[in-house]
């Protein structure tokens, strides 16, 4: 299969080598939300974004740029093809785990977790997975969830709590991190259950306190747990990511149906809007059952 996505962090003098690249070459750049800047030239986009900064390279043509460009005149080194190399620790067994939902007030939170070994990670590589906030459309984070379910086998677990689960939930814990550590907890201990054989859990790091470990040892699972900035460079973390996303859209999409109108993503002002609509002619009760009422954005409305 052509390769046909690719992700890359870049120091910022590589960003600047890539642009004056970019320009020699005759890419037309746009503006993009979160981008540094955004190129493209016929079926080839190649977008550096503000977060790390990392370089994703999309469509046609990717793998030739990655070749011929990318890699002599920006990283001065060979990377596409030496993974294993560079970043053995990510073929070897271990399970990845991310969540979807979290920033959203409107809709539910999802944990996903997967395993990969060397021969999935390298498939699933070569299919394209990347962290979903690099994906644009449901249509290819449904795709990609399908690929990533057909490569694992039952090598994944899924969670979900609707807002009106959350909202309990929250008036239990009183703090959106130690309910994320109890849902990675219990994904973790559910794949390992299946995969006793597995050394290691990774994902991204959203508390310096050791709150996944505590969950952990209050399960009784013992397992190798590594927390980190920017896991998402990992494909079993940016695999679970997809799957979480998957399970978002589609607890928002059938929502959406139900009420007949588009339910928002995100906290700003059009989802203030939106509840506020959505409150004349129902209670806050019902409100409970779609949105996460600790935010910040119910005392807006």
């Amino acid at each position: 299969m052509a390769l046909t996505s690719y992700t890359l962090s870049l120091t910022p003098d590589q960003v600047l080598k890539l642009r004056r690249c970019l320009e020699r070459d005759g890419f037309e750049f746009q503006d993009k939300q979160y981008a540094v800047f955004s190129g493209k030239k016929g079926k080839l986009n190649v977008t550096v974004y503000e977060k790390g900064p990392k370089v994703l390279v999309q469509g046609k043509g990717t793998e030739d740029f990655i070749k011929f460009s990318l890699e002599p005149e920006v990283m001065g080194e060979a990377r596409l093809g030496y993974e294993e190399h560079w970043q053995p620790e990510m073929f070897e067994p271990h399970f990845g785990v991310d969540e979807s939902g979290k920033g959203d007030y409107f809709g539910p939170i999802v944990v996903a977790g997967v395993y990969t070994n060397r021969g999935i990670a390298r498939s699933l590589m070569e299919a394209g997975v990347m962290d979903s906030k690099r994906v644009g459309s449901a249509k290819r984070i449904r795709e990609l969830a399908s690929i990533i379910r057909g490569e694992v086998g039952a090598g994944f677990k899924v969670i979900r709590w609707a807002p009106s689960r959350y909202n309990e939930l929250y008036d239990r814990y009183q703090n959106i991190n130690r309910m994320l550590a109890s849902g990675h907890a219990a994904v973790i201990e559910d794949l390992a259950r299946r995969l006793p054989g597995c050394p290691r859990a990774l994902c991204d790091q959203f508390s310096k306190a050791p709150l996944i470990s505590g969950e952990l040892k209050a399960r009784g699972v013992n397992i190798e747990l590594e927390e980190r900035t920017k896991a998402e460079s990992d494909v079993a973390v940016a695999a679970a990511s997809i799957l979480a996303r998957e399970s978002f859209v589609d607890w928002m999409e059938k929502v959406s149906e139900k009420l007949g109108v588009d339910v928002p993503y995100g906290a700003g002002a059009v989802v203030v809007e939106a509840a506020r609509e959505f409150l004349k002619n129902r209670d806050w009760q019902q409100l409970s059952e779609l949105c996460k009422l600790h935010f910040r954005t119910t005392q807006l409305i």
